[in-house]
């Protein structure tokens, strides 16, 4: 169940391209701009100089455990894992419909719009996770036998309002989302890894039965979210088969 382009439009200005996702239009206009715009469709709310907008927002946070693979790996090592971990993240966002916006490490983080936002974006981690398992792990250890690393991973997921600012100088700049998903989303993704995927309660209300049952069973255990105010996320080890 992708989320496609189709909804974009061409516009007066000649922003959004045809064929290009409506982010990636945005951004590549903020080349040539100093400050920020805010991204909207379908079903937050936005508030601007006092007045309500619908708005859509799903962001996403993919991080692999790269702590004990720096302090005790040679880094062409270590860039190897980067670059296979980054690699599979960001071919299963796109192919969900997602849009990457950031690489920071060993985390990338990606923004999902449209009607089936939030459980795109549930199936994309569940994906990851199967990726990481079946994937990444299983040629490591076979490619270097003596090594005992394998591959950990923790995403997160939240959805809000977010705006888009342009921050920097000129030459030397980048764009900072602004917003609750985007925080919260960074938070989940560094949690401990006893569960590889992480939602807050209003994604996990959002997900269809698709990305939220597996044979009839819930695939999400509630879990109290300790470190911040005591509320309640969901957490899964499921994975999504890759074919």
């Amino acid at each position: 169940m992708r989320t496609t382009p189709s909804r974009q439009s061409s516009g007066e200005n000649g922003v959004f391209k045809i064929s290009n996702y409506p982010l990636e239009s945005l951004e590549a206009e903020l080349d040539l701009a100093d400050f920020a715009i805010a991204v909207a469709s379908a079903d937050d709310k936005t508030v601007s100089c006092g007045r309500r907008y619908s708005t859509p927002r799903d962001n996403v946070t993919f991080e692999a455990d790269s702590t004990v693979l720096v302090d005790g790996y040679k880094w062409w090592f270590s860039a190897e894992i980067y670059k296979s971990y980054l690699y599979c993240a960001a071919r299963i966002i796109r192919s969900e419909g997602g849009v990457i916006t950031a690489y920071d490490g060993d985390r990338v983080m990606a923004v999902f719009i449209g009607d089936s936002k939030n459980s795109n974006a549930a199936k994309t981690a569940l994906k990851i996770h199967y990726a990481a398992s079946n994937i990444i792990n299983p040629v490591l250890k076979k490619k270097y036998p003596k090594s005992s690393y394998s591959v950990g991973h923790v995403v997160g997921i939240d959805t809000s309002e977010v705006h888009v600012a342009r921050t920097g100088i000129r030459g030397s700049n980048d764009l900072v989302w602004i917003g609750r998903a985007a925080n919260y989303a960074a938070k989940l993704s560094a949690r401990p890894e006893t569960y590889r995927t992480y939602v807050t309660k209003e994604v996990y209300k959002k997900l269809n039965k698709e990305s939220k049952l597996s044979s009839g069973t819930d695939m999400w255990t509630p879990v109290t979210w300790s470190e911040f105010d005591n509320r309640t996320i969901y957490g899964s080890n499921y994975s999504w088969t890759i074919t």
